[in-house]
């Protein structure tokens, strides 16, 4: 399967799925698309894209933490260092158990990463020779299901936050690609989360490091 035969069957599916893509500028794709998943007002967004020089579809998606509940996390970690170490390692613990790869983002204080939580992003790459259609969607469906658990216990454990999308401080020396405005939250009543869309592949997120 070519890299051209693979973009048109990517948009084949999306459309037979009634998803909508928009197309972004990136000069390391051969198609790079931003996708809402699931349809409607409780999709997320994802970047579907077919790097250059490698045989697969990288499918990602980025989450930034709640400034409110960046704060919380601080007074968690003041309070109760090893209540808050706890809980982030039963946090790496079950994106593990998802079975998708993953990078988070934690606070910094000089080299030290201490916390909060500020951003995670989750991936899968689908090679050529395992592309079908239901490869694909289920794709999608597992990166959702494996971030939505994240982001309710998030919820439940630190609030719903302030409706503001907090620091991350592994971004603050690079350059944004738009304007650096939130772009889509999360649609609840108070949204505590920002879907990144202006990396390529989310911070950390590189498909030519697969094996």
């Amino acid at each position: 399967m070519t890299p051209d035969e693979t973009v048109d069957l990517l948009k084949q599916w999306l459309t037979e799925e009634r998803l909508q893509a928009k197309a972004q500028k990136d000069p390391r794709a051969h198609a790079h698309f931003l996708v809402r998943y699931p349809s409607g007002k409780q999709g997320h967004m994802f970047a579907i894209v077919v790097p250059k020089g490698r045989d697969l579809v990288a499918v990602s998606s980025m989450t930034r933490v709640d400034e409110g509940q960046q704060k919380e996390m601080k007074d968690h970690m003041d309070d109760e260092d090893s209540d808050w170490s706890e809980w982030i390692h039963e946090s790496r613990l079950h994106l593990i158990r998802t079975g998708v790869d993953w990078v988070i983002h934690m606070g910094h204080e000089g080299e030290k990463k201490p916390g909060p939580l500020q951003a995670f992003n989750v991936s899968l790459p689908i090679w050529f020779d395992g592309l079908t259609k239901h490869e694909f969607m289920n794709s999608l469906r597992r990166l959702w299901l494996a971030k939505l658990a994240l982001i309710h216990e998030i919820k439940y454990s630190y609030g719903p936050g302030v409706g503001k999308p907090g620091p991350v401080d592994d971004w603050a020396k690079s350059k944004p690609m738009n304007d650096g405005q939130p772009v889509a939250e999360e649609p609840h009543p108070t949204a505590e989360i920002e879907f990144d869309e202006k990396m390529s592949f989310g911070s950390g997120f590189d498909p030519t490091e697969w094996a």
